[in-house]
């Protein structure tokens, strides 16, 4: 795996939408082969969501994007509520037809956003790693997508004026700065796979032995809030 080691000032509003792309053609094909039953399955990075409730969330997402409807709260816990609550009656492979619609066409309106909507194309696949998970799937927070979403997680970082981090990934060709380089503070630095990484910057659990972390605590980098 490749990846870019320094992507904060050139914005690809194509990437998104490509990351998008290769989560579909993975994801997709596994959900239509799974038994009702693993879709009631808990989901350990969504305290109380299924895996039904976590696919819910998503095709909403895309469809509010799809639709251009982003009224206040529009992403609260209580608006994500409804989302799921207005899909209960759906069958599975309908909640599944609705996100495979998300991933295809999200991908140009969030390219035009320029750069509003990146971190949710960035989110979206997350949770396509969550449940991964729940249903016993390997690779999660990894795949043909990983090299995209690490790229895109630098980028949000970079924008939000995140700390700085150097990070040797055991899996790629070249460092990734992610964060904000131009303050006073020192880069902190990581060394581990790229998965890991991405379960760092978005909360979800990991192995202590997976990697080494310097100059920050691990809960500074979660990106998604506690």
């Amino acid at each position: 795996m490749t990846t870019p080691a320094d992507v904060h000032d050139v914005r690809d509003p194509e990437l998104p939408g490509r990351l998008l792309a290769v989560e579909r053609d993975e994801l997709v094909p596994l959900l239509r082969g799974r038994a009702d039953a693993d879709f009631a399955l808990p989901v350990a990075a969504c305290p109380g969501w299924t895996v039904r409730d976590v696919l819910a969330h998503c095709a909403a997402a895309f469809t509010r994007v799809r639709e251009r409807r982003f009224e206040e709260g529009v992403f609260s816990p209580e608006a994500n509520d409804r989302d799921i609550a207005e899909r209960a009656e759906w069958s599975d492979q309908r909640v599944v037809d609705e996100l495979e619609r998300g991933m295809t066409e999200a991908g140009p309106l969030i390219a035009g956003a320029g750069g509003a909507l990146d971190a949710l194309a960035l989110g979206e696949w997350v949770h396509a790693g969550d449940v991964r998970e729940a249903l016993g799937e390997p690779g999660a927070y990894a795949g043909a997508g990983l090299p995209y979403a690490l790229t895109l997680l630098a980028q949000v970082t970079g924008r939000r004026g995140h700390l700085p981090l150097h990070a040797d990934l055991d899996d790629a060709d070249e460092p990734l700065r992610l964060g904000d380089f131009s303050g006073e503070r020192p880069p902190a630095r990581y060394i581990g796979d790229g998965p890991t990484l991405v379960r760092l910057y978005t909360g979800r659990p990991v192995r202590a032995a997976a990697y080494e972390l310097a100059g920050v605590e691990a809960e500074e980098l979660n990106i998604f809030g506690g």
